[in-house]
C-alpha cells in the first residue's frame, strides 16, 4: 500500500437533532459545499414527515434506515478465467452509506417536487418497507442469496 491510509475524521453531531448519523446524511445531501442549503432540505423533509404521519421525523428516519441497509452484497471475484458474483457480508459503515446513498437516489429519482418534500416521501416510504429504496435493497440482497452457491470462493 502506497502512502499513509486516510485518517478518520469525526464528524460534529447536528445541530438541531443533536445526531451524528443526521449531520453525515446532511454531508450526503450536500452538493458543492454549500452546507446550510442541505440542512434546509433534510430539516425541511424532516417537519414535513412531522406534519404528514404525526410520528418523530427521528424514528421514521432510523426505521427508514433500518429498512434500506442491506445485510449482504455480491462483489466480483474471478477464479480461473471465470467472474463469480461472490456474496458477502456488508460492514457497518458501508451499510450505513450504502443506504444514505440509495435514499438520496431514490429521491432525486422523483421528479416534479422540491427536493425536501421528495426527500420526506421516501422516507416515509422506506419507513414503510415500500420505495424505490427498499427495491434496491431487495435486489442487492436477491442478488447475494441466488449466489449462495460460490459463497466458497469468498475471500
Amino acid at each position: 500500500m502506497r502512502g499513509k491510509p486516510a485518517i478518520r475524521r469525526d464528524i460534529l453531531p447536528d445541530p438541531k437533532y443533536g445526531s451524528v448519523v443526521i449531520a453525515k446524511f446532511t454531508n450526503y445531501v450536500m452538493h458543492d459545499g454549500k452546507k446550510s442549503v442541505a440542512q434546509g432540505i433534510v430539516y425541511g423533509a424532516f417537519d414535513r414527515i412531522k406534519e404528514q404521519s404525526q410520528r418523530d421525523p427521528l424514528e421514521v428516519f432510523a426505521g427508514a434506515m433500518k429498512n434500506v441497509a442491506p445485510a449482504m452484497e455480491v462483489k466480483s471475484k474471478r477464479v480461473g478465467g471465470a467472474n463469480y458474483q461472490v456474496p458477502f457480508p456488508v460492514r457497518g459503515e458501508r451499510r450505513q452509506a450504502l443506504a444514505f446513498r440509495w435514499l438520496l437516489e431514490a429521491a432525486r429519482g422523483r421528479k416534479g417536487k422540491p427536493m425536501g418534500e421528495r426527500l420526506a416521501e421516501e422516507l416515509l416510504a422506506a419507513s414503510n418497507n415500500e420505495g424505490a429504496a427498499v427495491k434496491k435493497r431487495m435486489d442487492v440482497q436477491r442478488m447475494a442469496e441466488s449466489n449462495r452457491a460460490f459463497a466458497h470462493f469468498a475471500w
